[in-house]
């Protein structure tokens, strides 16, 4: 069942390491862990080495989140050498973020492959439409809401997290941006707030996949594959600065529109699948 010729190995193996380097750059660049790169990327490796449809994207959202904990790690330093985190919000955040990812962990383990492929395309859609759309005055207040109001955001990034194995910074740029802080600030708090998440995603994947160990690949620990993990997590990880110190050279509206190009492109990509 997952007896590859050496060739296609080689090719996938190029296209491992080449997703990790646009993975660090990602990362650094817009304060998101990579996901959205890696688990297109996984998808088709995994579809080639026959792991079955029904666990292949789970897989894929996993193993996603455990290759970015480096990466998140390591773009969360560059960000805080720059002074661009705001650890309030942060704070504030972590918790309710938590418990979306547990939530989003259990969904893993009953729900279709077909509603993580949804998630994808929904949010990025609406995340790109504001980012290429909006206007400086959209916004919803000058300041975040009380205590209830970013339980609930946390809520919405952790949920948001562990359905698409990102580590929450595409949901997290767009409601910062919305209480009026800038893209910088919001990309260097998210790049923060994704240690955690990603961490505790690994973690839930891992429990929610071991029902379903037959079905895995070898060495994968429920749905993280530590093939995956081992191969494209060093490479993102020494890229991801790079991302960052380009994320504080490029102009504001410039750093918007190309992420939101981005995100429209992996929309395209899983909309595709659906249909």
């Amino acid at each position: 069942m997952f007896g590859v010729p050496m060739a296609e190995i080689a090719l996938l193996l190029g296209g491992v390491l080449g997703g990790g380097i646009v993975t660090g750059l990602m990362a650094g660049l817009f304060g998101i862990g990579g996901g959205a790169v890696i688990v297109p990327v996984l998808y088709e490796i995994f579809g080639v080495l026959g792991v079955p449809d029904a666990v292949r994207m789970q897989l894929c959202v996993g193993t996603s989140l455990a290759i970015i904990v480096p990466t998140n790690i390591r773009s969360y330093v560059a960000h805080r050498a720059k002074g661009a985190v705001d650890h309030a919000v942060v704070k504030a955040w972590v918790l309710p973020a938590l418990a979306g990812i547990a939530i989003g962990s259990v969904i893993a383990a009953f729900a279709p492959p077909a509603v993580f492929r949804l998630a994808f395309v929904v949010i990025a859609a609406v995340i790109a439409f504001k980012l290429l759309f909006g206007r400086d005055g959209w916004r919803i207040a000058d300041d975040f809401p009380g205590q209830a109001g970013m339980a609930g955001f946390g809520l919405m990034v952790g949920l948001s997290s562990s359905l698409m194995g990102i580590s929450g910074g595409s949901v997290a740029n767009m409601i910062q941006t919305l209480y009026g802080r800038t893209m910088h600030q919001a990309v260097a708090t998210s790049a923060a707030l994704g240690v955690p998440l990603s961490i505790a995603g690994t973690i839930g994947y891992a429990l929610a996949g071991l029902p379903h160990q037959s079905q895995m690949p070898p060495f994968s620990i429920g749905f993280v594959s530590l093939i995956g993990l081992l191969v494209m997590a060093p490479v993102a990880t020494l890229v991801a600065p790079y991302g960052a110190r380009l994320a504080h050279a490029l102009p504001h509206r410039t750093l918007e529109i190309s992420f939101a190009i981005y995100l429209l492109i992996v929309c395209a990509r899983f909309a595709a699948t659906l249909v």
